[in-house]
This record gives structure tokens, C-alpha cells and sequence, in this order.
């Protein structure tokens, strides 16, 4: 435990000699949660970074959320401290594809997942967040065009939500989500009949919970499909003694945290990121003390994706 402490004094010495906050997403691992200055999920950490008045901004997450970090603040120095930590779904296309996928639909709104590369929120109209998604799309003109990139089950999610057949989705996945099966769920159904179930829309497992909402594997009145941070929001008022929770484990932190009356039980307990492992309690002290790794993003890219994710945080905000 002393070391612990140890290590947390001087994480936090070194941030405030660096003037740096230090945003953490859910998915991380849990002492580098509990050192954070901020916990959320892409939506709150966005809205972190556009405000922040900290000289650096570490972000303990993914690349892409570094990125977008940078995107949001430009003047600001941002730091990753790994800068290795990918996204198999933000991986799973390109702004070389996206352009050409805009190619065969002109006219169309591109609506990106904030799970992307600056490049391709550079060629996207609006970007959205789990927690957001269906508002964002709903509120586009029902005669146009979308394209919703880059998750499938995200998008088959906010496909229903809407009821648009004029929605397109790309074939992405997240693949530790797309790990989490319907199998998984019903198995821990099985053996807690009681339980709520709080299911993340990336999910493997989210259309089968949503299109058998209702039935003795589903029941709806207990099937949930929330964002990390609706999961939160959840969490501190539920009354049900136990939740299975479909996303990746490190979210199981929080809850726990928040509600520790409530037995919070993976649905999937292989369910872990690698990369958002790699952000080590090492790999944080020693990015705020040498300041590694620091993240640029080419002015024009910027500039045009700014737009997109700054629409993406106006529409959070209200929703």
C-alpha cells in the first residue's frame, strides 16, 4: 500500500510541476482511474480537453482520444503515455476509404464515431459518442443520406433506435466488444436470473439483447443498452442487487465505486483492451516526467475535424 501511495504522491507532483490534468478514460486500469483528475467515457473526456485550462493534458486512454484531445485543444501541449495504445475499431478504415465510400453516396451526412482517426473525423460532417449517436442521426433530415462510421453494432443500434433505412454502416468492430456474445450473456443470465443487465451498444451481444428484449433470455424491463457513462448515471440509482455489465472490464471500476451494495459482474471477464492497458502506472509517471509522448495533429486536418467534433459535443450537451 505504501508504495502505492508512494507513487500516486508523485504522479501528482509531477503533474503539478508540469500544470497537467490528467483525463482517464473508464476502460483503464484502476490506479491509474484513482489518480486521475477525471474519469469519464469519449464524451466527457471531449468536453474536458475543449475546456481545460490546464498548459498539458494527459490523456491515460487511446490514441485517438489523445487526438481528438489535440484537436480540441491546439494551443495546449498533449501527452499520451504510450503512444502505441491503439483502436482496432478506429483501425477498421481509413480517410482514403471513407472518401471513397462518400464517393458512392453524394450527398450523403458522414456520422463518425469519435473512435476514429483524426484523418477520417477530418472527412466526416458531425462525430458522435455511444451516448449520442441516435440523437445525433435522428435529428438529420429524414430525406438525406447517412453514413455511419465505423461500428457495425453501433450502428444496427442507432439503425432501430431511429427506424431510418436510409442509414448505411460501415462493417467495423471494436473486436474486444464484438467479443462479447449473446452466448456470454445468456450463460450469465442462466445463473443470475435476477440480475439487471447493462449492455454497451458496441457489443457483440447488443442486437440480440435489443431484438430479444422481452423474452425469458432479455427480459426488458431489466435489459439496458447505455454508454459507459449512462452506465454510471445508471449505477447510482439502480435497486437491483446485481447488474451484468457487456463492455470492456476496466468500467467495472467505476461501478463498483459508485454503488458498492451492488455485486457488478462482468458478462464476459476475458473482455480486456491491451491497449488501454498499456497505459501503465510507469507509463504515466515517466510521460510526466519526460514528456512522452507528445501527440500533433497536422494544422488542416485539425481544423476540419474541429468542426465535426465540435458539432458532436454541441449536440451532447443538450442531449
Amino acid at each position: 500500500m505504501s508504495s502505492q501511495n508512494d507513487w500516486e504522491t508523485r504522479v501528482r507532483q509531477l503533474a503539478a510541476e508540469r500544470d497537467a490534468v490528467i483525463l482517464a478514460h473508464n476502460y483503464q486500469r484502476p490506479e491509474i482511474q484513482d489518480v486521475a483528475d477525471h474519469v469519464g467515457d469519449s464524451l466527457a473526456l471531449a468536453r474536458l480537453a475543449a475546456t481545460s485550462t490546464a498548459r498539458t493534458i494527459v490523456l491515460a486512454g487511446v490514441y485517438f482520444m489523445a487526438e481528438t484531445a489535440k484537436i480540441l485543444s491546439p494551443q495546449r501541449t498533449v501527452l499520451i503515455p504510450d503512444a502505441n495504445a491503439g483502436c482496432s475499431l478506429a483501425d477498421s478504415i481509413t480517410a482514403e476509404q471513407l472518401r471513397g465510400w462518400k464517393r458512392e453516396h453524394p450527398g450523403a451526412v458522414v456520422v463518425a464515431y469519435v473512435n476514429t482517426s483524426a484523418d477520417v473525423k477530418a472527412e466526416s460532417d458531425i462525430c458522435c459518442t455511444s451516448a449520442n449517436a441516435a440523437d445525433i442521426v435522428a435529428a438529420i433530415p429524414a430525406g438525406r443520406e447517412v453514413l455511419f462510421l465505423p461500428d457495425q453494432f453501433l450502428g444496427a443500434h442507432v439503425r432501430r433506435v431511429t427506424g431510418r433505412d436510409n442509414l448505411h454502416v460501415w462493417m467495423g468492430e471494436c473486436h474486444v466488444h464484438a467479443g462479447i456474445s449473446p452466448q456470454d450473456l445468456r450463460r450469465k443470465v442462466a445463473a443470475d436470473p435476477a440480475a439487471q443487465l447493462y449492455v454497451h451498444p458496441e457489443c457483440g451481444c447488443s442486437t440480440a439483447a435489443l431484438w430479444q428484449a422481452g423474452t425469458e433470455d432479455f427480459p426488458s424491463q431489466r435489459t439496458h443498452v447505455l454508454s459507459t457513462g449512462g452506465m454510471l448515471t445508471a449505477a447510482r440509482t439502480t435497486t437491483a442487487k446485481s447488474v451484468l455489465v457487456a463492455t470492456e472490464t476496466g468500467m467495472l471500476h467505476q461501478l463498483r465505486k459508485a454503488r458498492p451494495d451492488v455485486r457488478w459482474e462482468p458478462a464476459n471477464p476475458r473482455a480486456t483492451c491491451h491497449y488501454m492497458k498499456m497505459i501503465t502506472p510507469e507509463a504515466l509517471e515517466r510521460c510526466l516526467r519526460d514528456g512522452q509522448s507528445e501527440v500533433h495533429v497536422a494544422p488542416e486536418v485539425a481544423s476540419r475535424a474541429r468542426r465535426a467534433v465540435e458539432a458532436m459535443i454541441t449536440v451532447g450537451a443538450s442531449a
